[in-house]
């Protein structure tokens, strides 16, 4: 295994990263990692010299209500996945760390053509959080290429779109959701789930596949995410949304161009969200 370097202050990581004459790659989490999460690690290792993973449950992104206080907290488990994984350094700052002046009264960026709809309609500020602390990483550890995974496929946008409006001389790269056998997107939050909920959730992927299925054949976008949303509320998930967009946009489909099936909803005290890209 790897030996790694652990920083929990900024000066530290900068010191760090001005000694690597290699090229740096980024895997920001919130720790509580799983396969999904290794296989991010997994490849950033085949994009860069040195691979940095930083674990912060960042508040900003939580709003009120939300399960900031109970997120899973895993760190030994998440050095020994890292470790393993080939990671070479992990910056697991605190919140002062990261929000100097306090987290209330942080510096914020907002991608407006991206986060008011759908995850961002659910929940409010929630994408404004993300990007202002994927901003922080980038400027902390001025990574050459920072990986994000395709589940929460809304956020990837809203990072490649701050990214090129803001110039930053980061290549963002997704990698492809890890599931389980019967098709459960890996979460953090599945761990959530009850017995009987777990037995449910697939339910979500399966009716993106046949959603995925009806557009192909010609189905018409209104009625394939009304009968999303039908087939997620006889599985006893409350539904949050089904939606068909463009892929690059999240817009309206139109005719012709690369298209996405997005969905998230709740199921006990989990809230689960998945997608399926139709090229």
């Amino acid at each position: 295994m790897a030996e790694l370097t652990l920083f929990s202050m900024v000066e530290a990581v900068r010191r760090w990263r001005a000694g690597q004459r290699g090229r740096v790659a980024l895997v920001p989490t919130m720790g509580n990692l799983h396969a999904g999460h290794r296989a991010l690690i997994e490849a950033a290792v085949t994009q860069a010299d040195a691979v940095v993973v930083s674990g912060f449950v960042n508040p900003t992104q939580f709003a009120p209500g939300e399960d900031y206080a109970s997120y899973p907290r895993t760190p030994e488990q998440d050095l020994a996945l890292m470790r393993d994984a080939g990671a070479d350094a992990v910056f697991t700052p605190s919140v002062d760390e990261m929000y100097p002046f306090g987290a209330d009264a942080a510096t914020v960026i907002e991608v407006p053509a991206l986060s008011g709809m759908l995850d961002g309609a659910s929940r409010p500020g929630h994408f404004r959080g993300v990007a202002s602390v994927v901003a922080r990483l980038f400027g902390i550890v001025a990574p050459d290429v920072a990986l994000f995974g395709e589940k929460d496929y809304q956020q990837l946008l809203v990072i490649r779109r701050m990214v090129r409006e803001l110039f930053m001389p980061v290549a963002i790269v997704g990698v492809p959701s890890v599931r389980e056998a019967d098709g459960l997107a890996l979460s953090s939050r599945n761990a959530y789930l009850a017995p009987d909920e777990r037995a449910r959730a697939p339910a979500l992927h399966a009716a993106l596949l046949a959603a995925a299925e009806a557009f192909r054949d010609g189905g018409e976008a209104a009625q394939i995410e009304r009968d999303g949303l039908a087939a997620l509320k006889a599985a006893g998930f409350k539904p949050e949304y089904f939606a068909v967009r463009e892929a690059a946009s999240l817009e309206a489909p139109r005719p012709g161009e690369p298209c996405v099936i997005l969905a998230a909803g709740w199921l006990g005290k989990a809230r689960l969200i998945d997608n399926v890209r139709l090229d």
